[in-house]
């Protein structure tokens, strides 16, 4: 069973990522309105009733803003931690299913891990989604560390969507006041350029075959810089490394 999947909009203004298989679908956050969500998912030609549930990060807007009207409107699953159900009120929600790390969720054709990650959120998870046929693709947005866990639960994947979010210098020099500039790039913050290259540059073998970046700062980054950073790791041009925007969906990239 092939996996296909596009990035609905990514960065500190929504985020929401489609997976899908022949026959199912489901979203790894929904940071979007519903009016939103539902029209990025015509876009994208998937129709809404082919999901079969979205999966939560954590607690923050750009994550987790319409993922109870969506879910509620389709009636399918809230996948999300406990701590980031106690935190988006949900604990009691009929729809509500409790995730836990080193646990996969296995609907149909598609198998979720979630994955522990350092960031400032209440017990936040992150993504990999593989397929029955053996594909791989790891979702990967607000840490700021790496881990040995991380690189172990994100290596082999096929497909991989990384955040690579600020540049330390601009970042440091930009309109942010000190405590959330610090808080961006402390170990509970968000990836850096720099960050992003080296887990790709660890994660990266033969079989990877798309690799995306996101979750980029309108404010703390440049889309060149991360394209600079990232092309010599890839091999290619500049040019040729596929961005994320907030404000459109990606190509569809097929596993």
């Amino acid at each position: 069973e092939s996996v296909r999947y596009c990035s609905l909009g990514s960065g500190s203004r929504g985020n929401a990522t489609l997976v899908a298989t022949d026959d199912q679908a489901l979203l790894i956050d929904c940071g979007f309105s519903r009016k939103v969500i539902m029209q990025r998912l015509q876009e994208a030609q998937q129709n809404p009733q082919t999901l079969v549930g979205v999966f939560v990060t954590h607690e923050h807007g750009d994550h987790a803003k319409g993922v109870q009207a969506l879910c509620e409107l389709l009636d399918i699953p809230i996948y999300s931690s406990f701590g980031t159900a106690r935190k988006m009120g949900w604990t009691e929600h009929a729809l509500w299913q409790c995730i836990r790390s080193e646990q996969p969720v296995e609907l149909g054709s598609m198998d979720v891990f979630p994955v522990v990650v350092p960031h400032d959120a209440e017990e936040p998870l992150q993504f990999v989604v593989q397929s029955t046929a053996g594909k791989r693709l790891g979702v990967l947005s607000d840490l700021g560390t790496l881990t040995p866990h991380i690189l172990q639960a994100y290596n082999g994947c096929h497909g991989l969507q990384l955040e690579a979010n600020h540049d330390p210098v601009m970042l440091m020099n930009g309109p942010y006041p000190p405590g959330l500039r610090a808080r961006v790039a402390g170990n509970f913050g968000h990836l850096s350029n720099q960050q992003c290259a080296e887990l790709l540059q660890r994660l990266h073998w033969q079989g990877l075959q798309h690799v995306t970046a996101g979750h980029i700062s309108e404010k703390n980054n440049a889309r060149e810089l991360v394209s600079q950073t990232l092309s010599g790791i890839l091999g290619c041009r500049a040019e040729e490394v596929k961005l994320l925007d907030q404000d459109s969906i990606s190509a569809w990239l097929h596993l």
